[in-house]
């Protein structure tokens, strides 16, 4: 990630406190962040570090109401998924929990007071010939309609995904996000850099063992970090053993409510066949074990909701996320391969 374009340009807000700080070499070497890590204990630093936020959430709030009239509360949870559209980084995973919530709430068992405000926003694009994937979307389009028209969530629960998701929304969003969804099966994810930009503009990611969110755990530290989900060889192992979704279905009373409900039409105005592929690949087939990790998902995010209830604890982890994250400087990564690749000499930064 160069700092320079998704840190000192998208997020002038955390870049102005970070140098009031600590000085303006962090730029030019990401390393110096770690100098933030003892201000994560300041009360004034994380008091600054929380408005910051706010601020941040404020502006993509504006921009989300005058590029697409979208109106989202800057005072809920951000709970952010930015990447593109395929099953196997399991954008259905999301929605699963999303429409779980939302029935919880239809049928009592939870009430709007139980949960914290949240705004989801999805961002994504599908392959023109990749069917599921626009039927994904549909599905996203769908439960939002239901879930942001539903009285019985007061204002609790929003969806949202703003059309024709870009580099310039981006610079925007990501430093605006509370949390950062980075869910795919563990094994499929090469390493890319949306979960790095996320930490290191103060989200806290959930994830799986899986890409970069290996070395951002290990980074930042399981504390500050919501794990869930089969590791590598439990995939394979569950893959091996013969896997078989329906018993996931059958045995956990929350994700089967979540599925029937999107099988019997309640967020495809009475169409109950308009979702039945998205159902039936799930049930039936599940090749990136969605089903299998649900479970531990919604576990995870009940510890989201808890720890969000202490803002100061939360902005905590937020600044040791930035803190410990500037190894994935692009100037870093570029060094690396001047060095052990090419042995070709540094030129020194402006």
């Amino acid at each position: 990630v160069t700092p320079r374009r998704f840190m000192r340009l998208a997020n002038p807000r955390l870049s102005q406190l970070i140098t009031e700080h600590i000085g303006d070499g962090w730029t030019n070497d990401l390393s110096q962040l770690s100098r933030l890590e003892p201000l994560a204990d300041d009360a004034e630093f994380r008091a600054a570090f929380g408005a910051v936020k706010r601020a941040n959430k404020g502006r993509i709030a504006e921009v989300l109401a005058r590029r697409d009239g979208i109106v989202v509360s800057p005072d809920s949870l951000f709970d952010v998924m930015v990447k593109r559209l395929h099953e196997y980084k399991r954008q259905t995973l999301k929605l699963l929990h999303i429409v779980s919530v939302h029935q919880r709430l239809r049928s009592g068992e939870l009430s709007p007071a139980d949960i914290v405000p949240r705004t989801v926003v999805f961002g994504a694009k599908a392959a023109p010939g990749y069917q599921m994937a626009k039927q994904i979307i549909a599905v996203i389009n769908g439960v939002a309609e239901q879930v942001n028209n539903d009285p019985a969530v007061h204002g609790r629960l929003q969806v949202v995904f703003p059309a024709n998701y870009n580099v310039t929304l981006a610079e925007r969003l990501i430093p605006a996000a509370d949390l950062s969804e980075q869910i795919s099966m563990a094994g499929k994810e090469a390493s890319g850099t949306g979960n790095m930009k996320f930490a290191l503009n103060g989200a806290l990611t959930i994830g799986t063992l899986d890409g970069a969110n290996v070395e951002i755990l290990d980074l930042v530290g399981e504390e500050n970090f919501f794990l869930f989900g089969l590791n590598e060889s439990q995939v394979t192992q569950t893959l091996e053993r013969g896997y078989q979704p329906g018993a996931y279905y059958e045995s956990d009373p929350v994700l089967r409510q979540a599925l029937d409900a999107l099988a019997s039409g309640q967020y495809s105005r009475g169409d109950d066949a308009e979702f039945a592929n998205v159902v039936d690949a799930l049930l039936n087939h599940d090749p990136f074990l969605v089903l299998a990790d649900f479970g531990g998902y919604v576990a995870a995010q009940e510890q989201v909701d808890l720890a969000y209830q202490d803002q100061d604890g939360w902005s905590r982890s937020a600044i040791l996320n930035v803190a410990r994250c500037g190894f994935f400087s692009s100037d870093r990564s570029i060094k690396d391969y001047l060095d052990r690749i090419w042995h070709a000499p540094a030129v020194p930064l402006p």
